[in-house]
C-alpha cells in the first residue's frame, strides 16, 4: 500500500501529532494480538502509541506519536491489517438489481412447476432448490459493513453512481431486458450447484453490463468491496443447492474465498442434464431494470425483497 497515496487529518498538539479515523469495532482484535503483542509492535517500530476503544464499544483509534511520518506508518500497517480482515468477513450487504416484475415472477413459477412436474425423480431436483419468486435478482457484487459509518459510506457512493455512471449511460430511455435461457455454474450439467436465467437488453446494447461493471469498480476503489472477477457475471439464480440447508441464502455468492462459500464444499448438487434439454430457452419474461439496491443479507423488506439499506431509480 502507498503510504502517500491518501491525504492523513494529521493535527499538531503540544506534545507532536495526533491522527484519529474510524475502524469498525469488529477488526480492533486483528489490530490488538494475541496479548496486545500486534499493538505493541506497531508501536514500537513506529515510534508511536495507538489507543484503541474498549471492545464492543465503537470509536476512533487515536495514534500520537513525534514525527508525522511515524504516525503515516503506523495507519497503513493497521490499513492493511484491516484490508486483509475485512477480505475474511462474511458479507452483509450486496448491491443488486432485483428482477421481480410481475412477468418475471409469472414466468419463474411456471418453469418451476413444469420443472418440477417434467424432471420429477431426477437426482437432487427437488421443489425446496429454488429460489423465491420475490427475491429474484442480480448481484453485483458484495459488501461487508460493519458499522453504521460504513453503511452511510455505501449510501454515499449509490448515490455518486446514479449521477456518475447510470445517468449519463441510459439518459431518459428505460432499460428493458429479456430474461430467458438457462446456463449453470459448473463444467458438468449432471452434477450442478446453481442454475440461473441469462439476461439480455432488449436494444442489443452492453448498457447494463458497463452500468455493472462501473458501479462494482466504484465500490471496490472505495475500499468496502473485493473484486473477484474482471467483469460482472450477470446472471439472475433460480436454483440453488444452498438452499436446502438455508432458505435464506437468497442465491447470493460472496468472494470464493470468504467463510460462507468454503461451506459450500458439503453441497449436494442436482442433475441437470434434463433441465437442460427440455427449458434451455425457457423465457422467465421482460424486465424494467428501475432500481439498483443496497441490500441487506439474510433479510425480507415489507415487499418480499431483500430489506434495503439505500437505492437508486432508473427511468
Amino acid at each position: 500500500m502507498d503510504e502517500t497515496c491518501e491525504v492523513l487529518e494529521i493535527e499538531e498538539t503540544g506534545r507532536g501529532f495526533r491522527l484519529a479515523f474510524d475502524i469498525p469495532s469488529a477488526f480492533f482484535s486483528y489490530i490488538i494480538g494475541k496479548k496486545g503483542q500486534t499493538k505493541q509492535r506497531i508501536e514500537r517500530e513506529t515510534r508511536t502509541h495507538i489507543q484503541i476503544p474498549r471492545m464492543g464499544q465503537e470509536g476512533d483509534i487515536v495514534i500520537t506519536g513525534p514525527d508525522k511520518k511515524g504516525l503515516t506508518s503506523a495507519k497503513t500497517r493497521i490499513d492493511v491489517m484491516v484490508d486483509s480482515a475485512r477480505q475474511r468477513q462474511q458479507f452483509t450487504h450486496f448491491v443488486s438489481i432485483p428482477i421481480i416484475s410481475k412477468d418475471v415472477q409469472n414466468g419463474f413459477q411456471d418453469f418451476k412447476l413444469d420443472v418440477l412436474r417434467e424432471c420429477h425423480g431426477d437426482r437432487g431436483v427437488e421443489e425446496s432448490i429454488f429460489q423465491n419468486p420475490a427475491k429474484l435478482h442480480l448481484t453485483l457484487g458484495t459488501l461487508v459493513l460493519l458499522n453504521a459509518k460504513e453503511v452511510t459510506k455505501a449510501k454515499e457512493l449509490l448515490t455518486e453512481c446514479e449521477e456518475e455512471i447510470i445517468r449519463p449511460v441510459v439518459k431518459d430511455t428505460p432499460l428493458m431486458l429479456d430474461v430467458q435461457g438457462m446456463e449453470y455454474m459448473n463444467d458438468d450439467p449432471g452434477e450442478v450447484d446453481v442454475l440461473y436465467a441469462q439476461v439480455r437488453p432488449q436494444d442489443g446494447s452492453s448498457k447494463l453490463q458497463d452500468i455493472a461493471d462501473s458501479i462494482v469498480a466504484k465500490f471496490v476503489s472505495s475500499g468496502l468491496m473485493q473484486k473477484d472477477y474482471e467483469r460482472v457475471k450477470l446472471h439472475c439464480t433460480v436454483m440453488n443447492t444452498l438452499f436446502r440447508k438455508d432458505p435464506a441464502a437468497g442465491g447470493v455468492h460472496g468472494s470464493q474465498n470468504s467463510p460462507a462459500e468454503k461451506g459450500m464444499k458439503g453441497r449436494e448438487s442436482f442433475d441437470a442434464m434434463s433441465i437442460l434439454s427440455k427449458f434451455e430457452d425457457f423465457k422467465l419474461g421482460v424486465h424494467h431494470v428501475d432500481t439498483v439496491h443496497i441490500s441487506q443479507r439474510y433479510s425480507t423488506g415489507s415487499d418480499g425483497y431483500y430489506a434495503c439499506s439505500a437505492s437508486i431509480k432508473l427511468p
